[in-house]
């Protein structure tokens, strides 16, 4: 009798522990844009609440924020961005807000690559970096609830012997494809920690921010190195206008090879609604263009 009085104790502790809380009891996390927003997830699972700012497919250089986000500020018991100067638009949005949420800047600890004298913001594109954005959130979680602290760290492990899996499968594609032919054009420079992580030469007619458009000079320039180094492929970006790509393939012969994702997850309906979607979708649009 007494042996049973225990086992349904643990049981229906265990189901408590499992169980969905209602909303108001989760831990609201606000997000600066999607990809971020799906680490919150995965690191949090249902012991959070995360609202992204910037949503799918939008373009996080130059979102305007709306009355309406810094109320999602002001709720929140978390702020996690990216930084690296990718969120310019945010620290009016929190004085307007007045929140007092913890900042927690994700990539901490990455070391960034520079153009110029800025920092590449981009630093998810290598997904060893993306195991390092998980652990900052991780922490930031065990910290802000210390009670779900094992639930938080178990989730952050098994996504990331998600993310690991991940890595070794873009190795292993990009093996495959003859070093002569690793060399895109994509739309603007959002793919350097890529370029450095898996050995494939990004080249960009727009600089590293969305913000900036290219000169004549810049595009002749570019034509001309498509011709010269044979280039096998340009890409498209969802958050970029594709008629300048378009332009330089037709000009070139260089094959339009498709979409690349680079700074936002699609929703639901879309092809990359997660982050390992979106990597492992570009990799078999990259495979797919530029192999032999």
């Amino acid at each position: 009798m007494m042996r049973a009085l225990q086992f349904w104790i643990s049981f229906l502790a265990l189901l408590a522990f499992a169980s969905p809380l209602p909303a108001q009891d989760r831990l609201n996390v606000v997000a600066s844009f999607s990809i971020i927003g799906d680490f919150v997830r995965n690191a949090g699972g249902e012991r959070v609440n995360v609202t992204t700012l910037v949503g799918p497919n939008g373009d996080v250089h130059v979102y305007t924020p709306a009355p309406a986000d810094a109320r999602k500020v002001a709720d929140a018991k978390l702020v996690v961005i990216n930084g690296l100067g990718l969120e310019g638009w945010l620290p009016r949005l929190l004085q307007s807000s007045g929140s007092k949420a913890p900042i927690i800047v994700a990539t901490k600890g990455i070391t960034p690559l520079r153009l110029g004298s800025d920092a590449d913001p981009h630093a998810w594109q290598s997904v060893a970096n993306a195991k390092i954005f998980v652990a900052n959130i991780r922490d930031a979680l065990v910290a802000a609830d210390p009670a779900d602290a094992e639930l938080f760290r178990a989730n952050a492990d098994a996504y990331s012997a998600q993310l690991d899996a991940l890595d070794r499968d873009v190795r292993a594609a990009i093996a495959q494809i003859s070093p002569d032919r690793r060399k895109v054009i994509s739309t603007h420079g959002a793919f350097g920690y890529f370029a450095a992580s898996y050995g494939v030469e990004f080249i960009a007619p727009e600089g590293v921010s969305t913000e900036s458009e290219p000169s004549a000079r810049d595009i002749a320039r570019i034509i001309a190195q498509i011709k010269s180094a044979r280039i096998p492929a340009v890409f498209l970006e969802n958050i970029s206008d594709p008629r300048l790509m378009r332009q330089i393939a037709a000009e070139t012969g260089a094959k339009v090879g498709g979409t690349l994702f680079s700074d936002a997850l699609t929703d639901e309906k879309g092809p990359c609604p997660t982050y390992i979607e979106m990597v492992r979708h570009n990799i078999k649009a990259l495979t797919s263009a530029l192999g032999n």
